[in-house]
C-alpha cells in the first residue's frame, strides 16, 4: 500500500495564496463543503482550510480541520494536479445537529462529490 503525505509544500499557506484562489471565482458546493479552485503551476495539488467561527469551539473547529486534512491526504492522488484547493466549512453551509457527529467518511464523500461535479463543470467550459 503506497504511503501518502501532505507535506508542508502541499498546503497553503498565507493570505496571498488563499486570495488568489478566491479570486478565480471557481467555486462548487454541497450541504457540508464549498470548494474554490485555481490552476497552479506547481504540478501538485495544495490546500486551504477555512473553518468559519460560527461553528463552534476551537476544539470543534481544529477537529473539523484535522479531519478535512486528511481526507485530502488520502484522495491527493486522485485529484487533478494542476489545482489548489480552499475547503470551506461554516455554519451557515451546513445545517447539522452538530460538528461533532460528522465522520471521516461523510466529509470524504462529499469532498469526491465536489470534485467529481467540478471535473463535469470545468471540461463543459
Amino acid at each position: 500500500m503506497e504511503r501518502h503525505y501532505l507535506r508542508k509544500s502541499s498546503r497553503l499557506a498565507g493570505n496571498r495564496e488563499f486570495k488568489a484562489v478566491l479570486t478565480r471565482k471557481l467555486c462548487f458546493s454541497n450541504e457540508l463543503l464549498k470548494l474554490h479552485l485555481a490552476e497552479n503551476r506547481y504540478g501538485r495539488p495544495r490546500l486551504g482550510l477555512s473553518v468559519g467561527k460560527s461553528l463552534g469551539t476551537s476544539v470543534q473547529r481544529n477537529r473539523i480541520k484535522r479531519l478535512l486534512r486528511e481526507v485530502f491526504r488520502q484522495t491527493q492522488d486522485q485529484l487533478p494536479a494542476e489545482y489548489d484547493y480552499v475547503l470551506m466549512f461554516s455554519k451557515k453551509q451546513w445545517q447539522g445537529s452538530g460538528p461533532d457527529n460528522l465522520s471521516l467518511g461523510q466529509l470524504k464523500e462529499a469532498f469526491l462529490r465536489l470534485i467529481a461535479d467540478a471535473e463535469k463543470r470545468i471540461k463543459k467550459q
